[in-house]
């Protein structure tokens, strides 16, 4: 084995201690979308004294981490934001404890996904003592809102910081295999409009939830027929929640409205995902209209973008994909499996909107991602820790 990935993988191993018990401190941390405010100053902290050359926050909230002045710009993300906690009677420990037990970090966001960041600071810290030295500059990302829109904190920075990488690597979790990409989605709302009467003589009205009645179960024999694609599997339709309005309960419904959760493979796009609702409510008064996110950051600033979130694949044989695989096997002398995201990520702004081509490696098993009893293997921080760093000498 080369001397570097010798050197990598002892480093990775000396520093398993610190790895896990700077995870666990940003477990401790409660974090959720819009409120990451305290994790982001720790996260800051720990970069700073892994002896990061630069680091910052951006209006959004991003901590932006920075090795090296070269001309390659990687960038290696994670998002520092958590969901809710849930039922605290399914959890057998305290999911803000942090605790660090059994070769595991336990808590909320040791998965999904504090563990790719913990470990990537400790991929900085492996870097300035090797000296990393290639013409390159690599942004660690510790990014925000990502559980409410995912995306978003990448379009603010692409847009707003004006960074766009030539590679990124997402730290979600993969159980340590490569990905290179997941089906996209969006958020549509279909609404009906009726004619209201007086329940006594429904007839003379027009009922908006008979019409939203119709038109959901066209849309569950929809789902049957989606695209399919042999590696990212088939688009899916759901309606997740119908709403209604009526001038009484002694009337007809005069609006009625659903939520569609669109999952979109390969090939469908926004536009041929709402036409082909709108086959479904012809002849009807009806709309379709995609759905826009606007928030506020933890900072105060008032952001958003439309809730259209692209597929994204990267070919098997692209540069990034077999550079991951490269730096897998100098690692561990071994074939990674190389896969898919069944969930969605930051890829769909990093690489579905902005081409930039990445791939996926993170620590934990995604099935643990939002669940109770959510727990990372230290060996998995360890293992994405050299990772990180073979990755960029390899590229």
């Amino acid at each position: 084995m080369n001397t570097i990935y010798t050197k990598i993988n002892e480093l990775a191993e000396k520093y398993r201690d610190y790895t896990a018990e700077n995870l666990s401190k940003l477990i401790r941390i409660k974090s959720l979308s819009m409120g990451e405010e305290k994790v982001q100053l720790e996260l800051k902290r720990q970069m700073e004294e892994a002896g990061f050359d630069e680091v910052r926050i951006d209006g959004l909230g991003n901590v932006i981490g920075r090795i090296g002045n070269g001309k390659t710009i990687l960038a290696i993300d994670g998002h520092m934001d958590t969901v809710d906690m849930g039922n605290p009677d399914n959890w057998d420990f305290d999911p803000l404890g942090g605790e660090i037990k059994d070769g595991f970090v336990h808590g909320r966001g040791s998965v999904d996904q504090e563990g790719g960041p913990a470990s990537f600071v400790t991929t900085g810290r492996i870097l300035k003592e090797l000296g990393f030295d290639r013409d390159m500059t690599i942004y660690f990302v510790g990014s925000v809102m990502e559980e409410d829109c995912d995306g978003l904190c990448w379009k603010y920075i692409v847009e707003e910081e004006k960074i766009k990488p030539d590679f990124a690597i997402s730290t979600e979790p993969t159980n340590l295999n490569i990905y290179r990409g997941h089906r996209g989605r969006m958020e549509m709302h279909v609404s009906f409009y009726g004619v209201s009467s007086h329940g006594s003589a429904p007839e003379r009205g027009k009922n908006a939830i008979y019409m939203a009645s119709r038109v959901a179960l066209e849309i569950e024999k929809l789902n049957e027929r989606l695209k399919y694609d042999d590696f990212l599997g088939r688009g899916s339709v759901t309606i997740s929640e119908i709403v209604s309005n009526s001038p009484s309960l002694c009337a007809v419904s005069d609006f009625a409205r659903i939520h569609l959760d669109r999952r979109l493979t390969w090939g469908e796009t926004k536009e041929s995902a709402v036409k082909e609702i709108e086959a479904l409510i012809k002849g009807m008064n009806a709309e379709v209209t995609v759905l826009n996110y606007y928030e506020k950051a933890y900072t105060g600033l008032e952001y958003g973008m439309e809730k259209y979130y692209p597929t994204w694949k990267i070919p098997e044989d692209h540069k990034v994909v077999q550079t991951g695989v490269k730096a897998y096997k100098h690692l561990f002398n071994k074939e990674p499996l190389v896969d898919k995201w069944t969930f969605s990520t930051n890829g769909v702004t990093i690489n579905g909107y902005y081409d930039i081509p990445m791939i996926g490696f993170g620590p934990g098993n995604e099935i643990l991602a939002h669940a109770p009893n959510e727990k990372v293997a230290i060996d998995d921080l360890v293992i994405s820790s050299a990772f990180y760093a073979a990755f960029a000498y390899d590229l």
